[in-house]
Parts: structure tokens; C-alpha cells; sequence
């Protein structure tokens, strides 16, 4: 279950910094938008890139979600991809997540298979 402390940033208009692991071990950190469930925090992406290739291999991941209002109050959760979402409703996420932070449609261009990953926390914590 996501900790409302995390839910209440992870779904409102804030970024999120994803961190994944390459397979030397090294971590990769990109900014993303974010959302949650009630279980998830959730993250939206491509199959052709790198994030996707790195939790495809090694579900371990961090996100740290930051707060537009104050970046010194922060959500993360560390945990593992448990669920993978592709098809019509992962597109249909992207196209919410981007009424979310832009206030239209989706508007750049797919070059792979959406997918929408479902990530449980092994822990939570909020400042």
C-alpha cells in the first residue's frame, strides 16, 4: 500500500526522479512524471529506452518524488517493478499523465510501445 505522504505528491502536478540500475551496476537517474495508485507509485515510458531495458533486467528502483512548492519536502519510495502495463492503457495514461502537467494531449512522438510500470515500495518515507 502507498503511504498517503507519498500518494498526495506523487499525484499531484511534481516531477519525480527515477533511478534504475544498469547492469554494471551503476545507477541512472532521469527526471519523469509520476502518478500513483493505491498500491503503485507509477511510471509511464517506452520500451526502447534505457529505464525500460534497465528494470526489464532488474526490477530495483528509487523514486524520489519533489514537491513544486517547496523542493525540500520530498516522497521516496525504493522498490521493484512488479507489474508491467502495455496497450491502449498505458497510452491512455500518458495521455492523462500530460492533461496533468501540461494541460493537453499527449503531443510527442511514440517511437515504441507505451508501457506503464507498477512499482510496490519495500519502503516509504516522506520530509
Amino acid at each position: 500500500m502507498i503511504d498517503p505522504t507519498v500518494k498526495e505528491p506523487a499525484t499531484g502536478k511534481n516531477f519525480a526522479a527515477l533511478t534504475t540500475l544498469f547492469g554494471d551496476g551503476h545507477p541512472q537517474t532521469q527526471i519523469m512524471w509520476v502518478d500513483a495508485d493505491d498500491e503503485h507509485v507509477l511510471i509511464n515510458t517506452e520500451v526502447h529506452r534505457q529505464k525500460f531495458k534497465n528494470v526489464h533486467r532488474d526490477p530495483r528502483v528509487t523514486v524520489t518524488v519533489f514537491d513544486a512548492t517547496n523542493p525540500y519536502h520530498y516522497a521516496e519510495v525504493r522498490g521493484r517493478v512488479v507489474e508491467e502495463v502495455r496497450g491502449l492503457d498505458a497510452r491512455a495514461h500518458i495521455d492523462r499523465l500530460s492533461q496533468k502537467y501540461t494541460g493537453g494531449p499527449y503531443g510527442n512522438p511514440i517511437q515504441s510501445e507505451r508501457v506503464l510500470l507498477k512499482i510496490a515500495p519495500d519502503s516509504q518515507r516522506s520530509q
